[in-house]
């Protein structure tokens, strides 16, 4: 649950969850004993599907409509699918200028590779929208995270628990004001699934590294040194021997996390470090959508071209199969 809570503290969950698990442990929340990652790698690979298009479209209809909707589409009837994928079309291009970018097909991508994330925030949104407005104010998320602490504060004597309430009150409040893009006080539900997953949202990494820098630098003097670094991911036990991760990762803070070399990690080395600069698959796949599909090689695409290509876009029943079109072309 230890785990679990500072997990969840890091990776985007607010106060919200980690009140729920402060308050079931009793507020006893330890140390982890395991190694703890806090690398966000916001781009992961698309599909577990190779990437094999003289072979099959899978690779590219799960990276296009997410594992999930791919499989929704390989039952539809050619026709079904085409007509599907119109639709489709129509929302990926977003100033409905009658092309679709590199641009806009790799922020569609993105967006369906979250849509886990979306569907969280949707399973939760009631909790906070006490007033039903389709908005969740900073009042209404305060009162449903800590009116009852608040209101109890009796029931909190425990210095930790009131250390750990009082500060994560302000902590969250800085966070809302940052995804509050249009600075009303109220987040949209875009705003809000930023509040809760900071790491997936270019404008909250700011925090994402903020916040990490604060749970980690224990002695307050704006740095995370190596004893610190290590702190955070393991709780040594007084006279036992350090695992030989743990001997890996203080030659990695000092060969590789430390990059000016002074000692510590700055901001921008804690950046360097939890917001690494991965591998874009989902640019990649929109370069490669396009470049299949573009007839007039123009760089971008109509709803025809897409139309045009649609087995690389979404499957049907016709493409169910794998290479056997032809026996189930029989039995549609």
């Amino acid at each position: 649950v230890a785990r679990g809570a500072r997990g969840a503290r890091r990776m985007g969950c607010p106060a919200a969850c980690w009140v729920a698990l402060l308050l079931c442990t009793g507020g006893s929340l330890s140390k982890p004993t395991l190694r703890k990652e806090r690398v966000v790698h916001p781009d992961p690979q698309l599909s577990d599907q190779l990437h094999e298009d003289n072979q099959s479209f899978q690779y590219d209809h799960e990276a296009f409509l997410g594992k999930e909707e791919a499989k929704t589409f390989d039952q539809l009837t050619p026709e079904e699918s085409q007509e599907k994928l119109g639709k489709i079309v129509d929302r990926i291009d977003d100033n409905k200028d009658g092309y679709v970018t590199t641009e806009e097909l790799k922020n569609w991508i993105k967006r369906v590779q979250k849509r886990y994330i979306y569907e969280n925030v949707a399973k939760v949104w009631r909790d906070y929208d006490l007033n039903n407005d389709n908005k969740i104010s900073w009042e209404e998320y305060k009162q449903a995270t800590y009116g009852y602490y608040l209101e109890n504060p009796e029931e909190f004597q425990d210095a930790t628990d009131q250390n750990s309430f009082k500060k994560m009150l302000p902590r969250d409040e800085r966070r809302f004001k940052s995804a509050d893009l249009d600075g009303d006080s109220a987040a949209t539900r875009e705003e809000f699934t930023a509040f809760l997953h900071p790491e997936e949202f270019e404008h909250m990494k700011d925090i994402v590294v903020l916040e990490t820098l604060e749970d980690i630098d224990k002695n307050e003097d704006g740095f995370v040194d190596q004893d610190e670094y290590i702190a955070d991911m393991f709780a040594h036990e007084e006279g036992g021997p350090e695992p030989d991760w743990v001997l890996t990762e203080r030659e990695q803070f000092s060969d590789f996390r430390d990059i000016n070399k002074d000692g510590k990690m700055d901001k921008e080395e804690i950046r360097h470090w939890i917001l690494p600069q991965d591998y874009d698959h989902a640019q990649a796949e929109a370069r490669h959508l396009v470049y299949e599909s573009d007839v007039d090689k123009d760089q971008k695409l109509t709803k025809e071209e897409i139309l045009q290509n649609w087995n690389m876009f979404v499957g049907s029943q016709a493409t169910n199969y794998g290479e056997d079109l032809t026996k189930n072309h029989d039995e549609l």
